[in-house]
């Protein structure tokens, strides 16, 4: 089931729950949420903004001490939409755990948000991907050896985490936007090193389009409260091996990132412009 199946967990972050948000943030009402990955930040500012507050305020919730990750929540109207972006994430490989990581999924959950749209800086691993392109996530492989579920609820289903429904209508919105969208697998690990080439070699038998080291603690957490998920992947370089010659940075991954965050932009006005998008 792709739509809002219902929470198969409590929220610390619920009106009811231990570490309730101010009220700043729950009388907007947003009705679609976004985490933007590294680089991806500028999205901001194409935002008619409502109200911000830094993560740091809010107990319990994380800061990244990631170049690239602003580590603030900003809620405001875009195409005539509400929504709630998490400007920034932490990661597993900053020593947090797979339920802090997903912190900001709850919060979002908390402020009235049903559907989510996750976004990472990832590896083109697909020989006919190339970096610059935005990938939609069809399905991914989380090679990461935690869940952000360990110690809750137990055989949360996840036949389709990426709903088929919702990426069927970001296509076309795509389409119209001349955004290039391919389609593919993420794959997920630790970090915060890069992939060898063995290892991408692993994972393109593995079956996997693209590589990161986020967004699957955060998919599996939204899944399980019951959210609606979309996830895109900006593919910012090659998986090492691919390309002879050519170290991997993270410089260069915020440069692209930073550089298509643009055509985030003009994807997603095209598709919360779009009737019942962000229904």
């Amino acid at each position: 089931m792709s739509g809002n199946a219902g929470s198969l967990v409590a929220n610390e972050f619920s009106p009811a729950g231990a570490r309730a948000l101010p009220d700043a943030l729950l009388r907007l009402k947003p009705e679609v949420g976004l985490v933007l990955g590294s680089g991806l930040g500028s999205f901001v500012e194409n935002i008619d903004v409502e109200e911000e507050i830094p993560f740091g305020d809010i107990p319990g919730v994380p800061v990244s001490g990631v170049e690239g990750h602003a580590g603030r929540f900003v809620i405001g109207q875009i195409a005539g939409v509400r929504v709630a972006v998490a400007q920034g994430r932490v990661h597993l490989y900053e020593g947090y755990s797979a339920a802090e990581v997903a912190a900001g999924v709850r919060v979002l959950a908390a402020m009235g948000v049903k559907r989510l749209v996750l976004t990472n800086a990832a590896g083109a691993l697909h020989p006919d991907f190339r970096p610059g392109v935005w990938m939609q996530i069809v399905d991914h492989l989380n090679l990461q050896g935690v869940s952000p579920l360990s110690g809750g609820p137990r055989f949360v289903d996840m036949t389709e985490v990426y709903s088929k429904r919702w990426r069927q209508d970001l296509a076309e919105a795509a389409a119209e936007a001349s955004v290039p969208l391919c389609e593919g697998v993420y794959a997920a690990v630790l970090g915060p090193q890069y992939e060898t080439p063995a290892e991408v070699r692993m994972l393109g038998s593995l079956g996997a389009d693209a590589v990161g080291m986020s967004t699957v603690s955060e998919a599996i957490q939204a899944r399980a409260l019951g959210l609606e998920v979309a996830g895109f992947s900006c593919l910012t370089n090659y998986g090492a091996g691919l390309r002879r010659g050519e170290p991997l940075s993270h410089e260069e991954v915020v440069e692209v990132g930073t550089r298509a965050a643009g055509q985030l932009v003009q994807l997603w006005t095209a598709a919360l412009g779009r009737d019942g998008i962000s229904k």
